[in-house]
């Protein structure tokens, strides 16, 4: 990620949990969401991206459609080998690449 991304990781664990969001995500399944992002916008956008902001929107910056984005997801259960819990996916996640890596590190099942 580029130097001007935000980094969304660092937000308080009781601001979360009062919003109704789970725990804090682990930090460096974070970093591979991210990354695994970054791999796959590419294929589910069916174009070339240059390097993605954290804070890029998904819709507006990057284009993506409400099938889109559950492609997406989808790919990235299989990419990173997870089940993700989207019962509680709610608009804010979908904000931007970082929102949506925050939603899917903290959201997974069956994690071994």
């Amino acid at each position: 990620m580029t130097d001007s991304a935000i980094d969304l990781s660092a937000s308080d664990p009781a601001a979360e949990a009062a919003a109704g969001h789970a725990a804090a995500p682990d930090p460096e399944l974070r970093a591979r969401v991210l990354t695994g992002i970054g791999e796959l916008l590419p294929r589910v956008l069916k174009r070339e991206l240059a390097e993605v902001a954290e804070n890029a929107c998904l819709f507006d910056d990057l284009g993506l459609t409400s099938a889109s984005t559950l492609e997406l997801i989808l790919e990235l259960e299989d990419s990173l080998e997870l089940q993700i819990d989207v019962e509680e996916i709610g608009e804010d996640d979908l904000r931007s690449v970082g929102s949506l890596a925050d939603f899917v590190a903290g959201h997974t099942i069956g994690e071994d």
